[in-house]
């Protein structure tokens, strides 16, 4: 296939929300095609009716659109080898399935689901079928038909000898044909099963690499059963490594939900940011060259590449995603910082008018997710009680006595202020302090206690005062003032 153009295809069944795992798929066989100069393609395969969930498919194009894996091939933006649905090309299989009936390949099972039900009790979990109809004579396979009882067509396997393939990620995988139950081809409502319409679909969409999760490894002997059987060319095969959560005990297990979000739209909804759940993921198996570890999607396009994902399983850690998602929102530009934030300061302000770029200022460095936010001010938004304890301070050297001095000072020169912005307070208060022979801090520690009401705040004392704002600022000046004079 060296000399062929590159296609992959993300293929979801609409069952509900996009795992982290179906999105990581999605994103390596993007790169996978990008990185090749090849094409990516959408392909919804919903042929399992009873779990088709509504709105499903609405999900899987606004994911898609939000990470920015634009696909070239798909149902909304068509292509060449459409319909890109599977229950839109229901009449494509049967003729295959019936081509391999007629090549003596596959075969036409009547048994009924009660039988199947009793095989599986008396042969327990690992029972497979036992191959009743495969033998049957052809004038009973024709009398059963015209008399029009429920059928399913299933494969022909071998009976003996192993099936080898390569895998481009875990090297050569070889299953023992006797494990392999004879596969279902046809449901006995018409539909295709999951294996026999990806395997038509991706031939005659010209799939030249399938990349899926290793828990399809031991599955794949059956497709390539099937390529087998029409002579077609067999794909390149990319299997990922598991994704894995961190447990209470230390143990890690397959990611779910006990272990945190595992929806990229629940991930979202807590604030991780679309760009840093994808930069993050695609570390999730792929090591790169280099010892970066930020990178647009433009970038992991031009540094991808196959031989660089790991067979051995990845841990999904959310500090770590909270830690890219910190570094996403510093890399802002302050505008887009506050436009995304707005929701948040509302929470705090309500319709109120603030400088929000001295809020972007202190809160920019400090955010790791932005529904965070209000966390990180509630003072801003009542001043909560405090202790006069608080205004004592080593560092900046100050007691009850002269903190009461400090604020008696800082109110005088503050309410003669004429222009109340952070840079013009910034110029009062440090002239204020050298005007009483004090240190920045002994002036400043307790106007920010005062102002705030809490030992540690993001932003210092003007950056307080400009966002309360004239009458607000000395209203908490004067109370804490008030405070210190009560001890």
């Amino acid at each position: 296939m060296e000399h062929q153009t590159v296609r992959t295809r993300f293929a979801p069944s609409p069952t509900g929300f996009m795992h982290v795992g179906n999105l990581r798929t999605a994103l390596y066989e993007y790169l996978i095609a990008k990185s090749m100069g090849g094409s990516f393609l959408l392909r919804i395969e919903d042929t399992d009716q009873e779990r088709y969930v509504e709105g499903a498919v609405d999900v899987i194009y606004n994911t898609l659109r939000e990470v920015g894996l634009q696909h070239d091939e798909g149902p909304d933006v068509g292509g060449a080898f459409g319909p890109y649905i599977q229950s839109q090309r229901k009449g494509v299989y049967l003729p295959y399935a019936e081509q391999l009936v007629r090549e003596g390949k596959a075969y036409y099972c009547f048994c009924t689901k009660e039988r199947l039900e009793s095989l599986h009790q008396e042969n327990g979990a690992f029972g497979g079928y036992d191959r009743h109809c495969r033998d049957l004579p052809p004038e009973e396979v024709r009398r059963l038909l015209d008399a029009g009882t429920p059928h399913v067509i299933r494969q022909k396997m071998p009976l003996e000898g192993t099936t080898t393939f390569q895998d481009a990620v875990y090297g050569e995988i070889s299953i023992e044909n006797r494990e392999l139950e004879d596969q279902i081809l046809i449901k006995s409502d018409g539909y295709p099963t999951y294996n026999f319409a990806n395997v038509i679909d991706d031939h005659l969409m010209q799939i030249t690499h399938v990349v899926r999760g290793c828990e399809y490894l031991t599955s794949t002997p059956k497709y390539n059963l099937l390529y087998e059987a029409f002579g077609w060319e067999i794909p390149t095969y990319v299997h990922l490594p598991m994704i894995m959560g961190k447990n209470e005990d230390g143990s890690v297990s397959k990611l779910s939900k006990r272990h945190g979000s595992t929806g990229f739209a629940d991930l979202e909804r807590e604030g991780y940011l679309p760009q840093a759940i994808v930069n993050y993921i695609a570390l999730l198996g792929w090591c790169p060259k280099s010892n970066e570890e930020i990178f647009s999607l433009e970038e992991l396009v031009q540094n991808f590449s196959i031989d660089g994902i790991s067979k051995s399983p990845a841990v999904f850690d959310y500090d770590k995603l909270a830690w890219f998602n910190g570094e996403y929102l510093r890399a802002m530009p302050p505008e887009e910082f506050t436009a995304r934030a707005m929701p948040y300061y509302r929470e705090v302000f309500g319709e109120e008018e603030k400088p929000w770029d001295v809020l972007t200022a202190i809160l920019q460095p400090r955010a790791v997710k932005l529904p965070e936010i209000p966390g990180m001010i509630p003072f801003l938004k009542e001043l909560p009680e405090y202790p006069a304890s608080l205004y004592i301070n080593k560092k900046s050297k100050t007691n009850l006595e002269n903190s009461a001095e400090m604020l008696r000072a800082a109110i005088a020169c503050l309410e003669a202020q004429q222009e109340w912005s952070q840079p013009a307070l910034h110029a009062a208060l440090l002239e204020l302090a050298q005007a009483l022979g004090v240190k920045n801090g002994t002036l400043l520690w307790p106007v920010r206690i005062a102002a705030s009401g809490t030992q540690v705040t993001p932003g210092g004392a003007m950056e307080i005062l400009a966002i309360l704002g004239r009458d607000e600022s000395l209203r908490r000046l004067r109370a804490g003032l008030k405070k210190l004079e009560e001890e």
